[in-house]
């Protein structure tokens, strides 16, 4: 695939990626994440609370909690219960991913990782680039 239409499919991904952010019923912030493999999304996920629980995701003083799982752990953990493989996939979030997630994207196989704007910890981008990951910041300018 030549750069240029690469780039096309990362632009059009990180878009479906935001929109299904704005599925979250976190309102301090809404991430989602999209799981890419030979051009078919195998997985999707946006941060929120566990099946079951309660869809806020702040405590009353604005704090996220601590049960609510992030974007990328959600479309991780459904490709597990699939029969799907995460292994040489790509995922696409709209928030760079944090230290306890960037371990499961490393552990699921997942090879590259753009995203659309950068978490305010960069431990886990620094720890994926160092596991030789391609990582990609890619904004879109819209």
């Amino acid at each position: 695939m030549t750069d240029k239409k690469r780039r096309r499919y990362d632009v059009a991904y990180l878009k479906m990626a935001r929109e299904w952010a704005n599925l979250s019923h976190c309102e301090r912030k809404q991430v989602g994440a999209l799981i890419v493999k030979d051009k078919m999304i195998i997985s999707d996920g946006y941060n929120g609370s566990p099946t079951g629980f309660d869809n806020c995701c702040e405590d009353d003083n604005g704090n996220t909690k601590w049960h609510v799982l992030h974007a990328e752990a959600n479309a991780i953990l459904k490709v597990a219960s699939s029969t799907q493989s995460c292994k040489g996939a790509t995922l696409y979030l709209t928030l760079s991913p944090c230290r306890d997630c960037s371990k499961l994207i490393l552990q699921s196989g997942i090879n590259r990782v753009v995203y659309t704007k950068a978490y305010k910890d960069d431990t886990g981008v620094d720890f994926l680039k160092k596991a030789n990951i391609e990582i990609l910041e890619l904004s879109l300018n819209e």
